[in-house]
């Protein structure tokens, strides 16, 4: 027996238009997920105003206290109850919904909060009065004079007071108080040139702040970053500046020597905007994939401009996702972009890897032992002997004329374990992992020569046919071009299937619809697929790996000489395949220290 629809009663259901408190409480739901979406959207606004100093004040993680204080151009008496209505904005006229140029557009964030919470606003156009507006769980109250010296003063009481229920789904507030920060920080790292601050006012603690940056858009960006993502990103990190049809790239990656255990360090801009961006994120990872492990995750602060046209921001009311006109063409530059950057860098690797291997030295010290406490008796031959009783693992080449440092990783001077090459620089010296460092010359090698000479295929005796669906054989054949390049031929074969041609030689007897039915993920998800050719890359590692230097083949001077030239010319040789260092340099005033003679 069909049961009925609880929803539904016995009397036919009537639509009925909501009134706007109720319609305001909604869309809170959606621009205001937690104290940090309003702080996000008092800023953008306060950045939309042209303030050059913006000051965030929070109390129990925002839930009943948020504050932000700007010294842009202001809110006359006669906007400020307009600025409280719904979808009553300055930032468009609504002719043209992709020709956005602020941060907020949409007019929703302060009808939202003053629904939900109590939220006044001070304000003040110079020339003009200050004067004050008060909105308690929707309920406006009139306009009144204030004091202000400059800007905007917004204070946030009691978020969430009108509609319960959605404090039940907050977080702790030491959780939410680290969703607050992470907001500013993006914030600030889009506008170098304005400064931020952020303060606890329930601890009365300062928990962020940077000074507004000078300088052009390289050494502001990089001042800026050095404070919010520290000193050994900036350090450890090469310019980005690339461009295509129109589309601009700029910003700071990291080397592949400093990455990270989770994907914590990036941070994307879209027309000055920060998102998260499921094509971008994937066009980083795609584009150190050459670089990394799976389990390490790429550090890059990276800027896509374009024209806003170009660019749909209005895809969701939080304003975190965007979609683009011209996918492939974005997330090629992104990838290209990138790997032109990391090849500039050259032989580089990370300076926290020299770091962490002096942290790794134990320095061992016995009570000091003076010269009136020695023995005077000279050393038996027994116990001379007791100290070589163990042939070292360490081999020295011996030469005559020792050959000059005058490279950036020096001249050898020994190898070590049958290994590692020791080398002395002009202020210091390298140890050198000859087989990681062997095998990354040989990958750029072999990846060289397929480049020049182009992937060499294989015919398929018998056709290997792949069904799908006709939506999915029509997007393949649309990049049949593309992949035939790449050494994977496809046609059409009937309603519904498509036949493999000829594949890759160097990639032998695989899996081929598990590699068509990747590509088609892929293309359904960023618009464009690389698989095959990680497929490749992949093979080529495996290839470089069992051609290089093995470890416990000992090396002459001049073997080893010569593999440090080659690596000085090849770039990405600061890591092997697999994204580990190969060489570690330490300084001589960092060895000195170590042995207390500075």
């Amino acid at each position: 027996m069909a049961q009925m629809n609880p929803k539904i009663g016995e009397e036919r259901p009537i639509i009925r238009q909501l009134d706007e408190d109720a319609i305001n409480r909604i869309a809170a739901g959606e621009v205001v997920e937690r104290p940090a979406s309003a702080i996000k959207e008092l800023v953008e606004n306060a950045i939309d105003a042209g303030a050059t100093r913006i000051e965030v004040e929070y109390a129990d993680g925002g839930k009943s206290l948020i504050r932000v204080i700007d010294n842009g151009c202001g809110l006359s008496q006669q906007d400020l109850p307009l600025a409280l209505a719904r979808h009553a904005t300055s930032k468009i006229d609504g002719s043209d919904l992709l020709n956005i140029q602020s941060f907020g557009f949409r007019g929703e964030a302060l009808a939202s909060l003053g629904a939900v919470g109590r939220l006044n606003i001070c304000s003040r156009v110079d020339g003009f009065d200050a004067f004050e507006v008060t909105v308690d769980g929707g309920k406006m109250h009139p306009v009144r004079p204030s004091t202000l010296r400059q800007g905007t003063r917004i204070t946030l009481k009691d978020l969430f007071y009108a509609t319960p229920a959605r404090l039940k789904f907050l977080r702790s507030d030491r959780a939410e108080a680290q969703a607050i920060s992470d907001v500013m920080k993006r914030l600030a790292m889009a506008e170098p040139s304005i400064g931020f601050s952020l303060r606890d006012v329930g601890t009365n603690r300062t928990v962020f702040q940077v000074q507004a940056e000078q300088g052009d858009l390289f050494a502001a960006l990089r001042g800026r970053l050095g404070q919010i993502m520290g000193r050994d990103f900036v350090e450890n990190a090469v310019p980005v500046d690339a461009d295509r049809d129109g589309i601009k790239l700029t910003g700071y990656a990291a080397l592949p020597t400093y990455s990270r255990g989770a994907a914590v360090a990036q941070f994307i801009f879209v027309n000055g905007r920060p998102v998260k961006d499921k094509l971008l994120l994937g066009a980083v990872r795609g584009a150190y994939s050459d670089f990394l492990s799976r389990d390490r995750h790429p550090a890059v602060a990276l800027f896509v401009d374009c024209d806003p046209d170009r660019v749909d921001v209005n895809v969701h009311p939080a304003k975190a996702e965007v979609r683009f006109r011209e996918p492939a063409t974005v997330r090629g530059l992104v990838v290209s972009g990138l790997r032109h950057a990391l090849a500039g860098a050259g032989h580089r690797a990370s300076t926290t890897v020299s770091d962490a291997a002096l942290g790794a030295i134990q320095v061992h010290s016995e009570p000091r032992v003076y010269q009136m406490d020695q023995s005077r008796r000279p050393m038996r031959l027994a116990e001379t002997q007791a100290l070589f009783e163990h042939a070292p693992s360490a081999r020295v080449e011996v030469v005559d004329n020792l050959p000059k440092v005058d490279g950036p990783l020096g001249a050898a001077r020994a190898q070590v374990h049958e290994n590692y090459i020791v080398s002395q620089t002009e202020d210091g010296l390298v140890i050198v992992d000859a087989h990681a460092a062997h095998e990354r010359l040989v990958y750029e090698k072999l990846k060289a020569q397929i480049h020049e000479n182009g992937i060499k295929t294989q015919a398929l005796l018998v056709p290997e046919i792949v069904g799908l669906s006709e939506g999915d054989c029509d997007l393949l054949l649309r990049h049949a071009e593309m992949m035939s390049t790449m050494g994977l031929g496809i046609e059409p074969f009937g309603s519904g299937a498509i036949a493999i041609q000829f594949t890759p030689a160097i990639l032998g007897q695989f899996d081929v619809k598990s590699l068509v039915l990747d590509i088609v993920d892929e293309l359904h998800d960023v618009g464009t697929t690389d698989q095959v050719q990680k497929r490749i890359d992949a093979i080529l590692s495996r290839i470089a790996c069992h051609g290089s230097v093995r470890t416990g083949r000992r090396m002459s001077a001049d073997e080893m000489n010569a593999l440090l030239r080659e690596m000085e010319a090849t770039p990405h040789s600061g890591q092997c395949n697999h994204g580990r260092p190969t060489y570690v340099s330490l300084a001589m005033n960092d060895i000195e220290k170590l042995f207390g003679r500075t």
